[in-house]
């Protein structure tokens, strides 16, 4: 049995990233973690269109999926499909955005998100909303870079740095939250150079995953 990480997109080096993020959580899982992508995916999921396009291919893939798994994540920060695969699907279903919130106010009173783009803020607004911790949000702040610019290690960071500094010392952030999953190898080096707590969602997902396998057996024994 497996913990599924959907990668929604079609980049293999945001999968890749992903992959690497969940190596320390495999030594802590009662099953295995595999992260995958959807082929049919943009190369980066940046519009309210990529965000309903995928959902459907999505839902296909998990739907194969379903005997072998034991979970699913689904990794991107506007959890698409979220509450389709969680209808579609008798296993625990977890959303990278809703796990990374839910994370963030058991470290601090008010979190801040680094987004990749303006557009990508009022998504997830309506997803503060419906969730109802809008008060909890400090800021939603862009980085201004694409999917595809997070590969360039020194401008993401030298972005990531910034913003995060406004976030915590203009808006009162007291912890961060890496609004996409192309942002998993900056965690680290981000808390420690601002001194504060900095939640990657991929990881804030695969720890919610393991827990609900985990209760699952504590609870009734079954070998999900």
């Amino acid at each position: 049995m497996t913990i599924y990480i959907i990668n929604p997109n079609s980049s293999r080096t945001v999968t890749d990233g992903i992959d690497r993020a969940m190596q320390p959580f495999r030594t802590l899982s009662p099953v295995g973690i595999t992260a995958l992508q959807i082929d049919e995916g943009p190369k980066g999921i940046e519009t309210q269109a990529h965000v309903d396009g995928v959902v459907m291919p999505l839902l296909r893939r998990a739907e194969a999926l379903e005997t072998e798994a034991s979970a699913f994540v689904v990794a991107c920060f506007s959890d698409p499909g979220l509450a389709a695969l969680r209808e579609q699907s008798r296993r625990p279903v977890l959303g990278i955005a809703e796990s990374a919130i839910l994370t963030a106010m058991t470290l601090g009173q008010r979190f801040g998100i680094l987004s990749i783009l303006w557009k990508s803020v009022p998504r997830h607004m309506r997803m503060l909303g419906a969730m109802g911790v809008k008060d909890r949000c400090a800021a939603d702040l862009p980085l201004e870079l694409g999917v595809a610019d997070l590969t360039d290690r020194a401008r993401t960071f030298a972005r990531l740095r910034e913003v995060g500094t406004t976030l915590c010392k203009t808006h009162g952030a007291e912890v961060l939250i890496l609004g996409c999953a192309g942002m998993t190898s900056y965690r680290a080096e981000l808390s420690d150079a601002l001194g504060s707590p900095v939640v990657e969602p991929c990881e804030a997902a695969a720890a919610m995953a393991i827990g609900r396998v985990a209760l699952a057996r504590a609870q009734d024994g079954r070998m999900i």
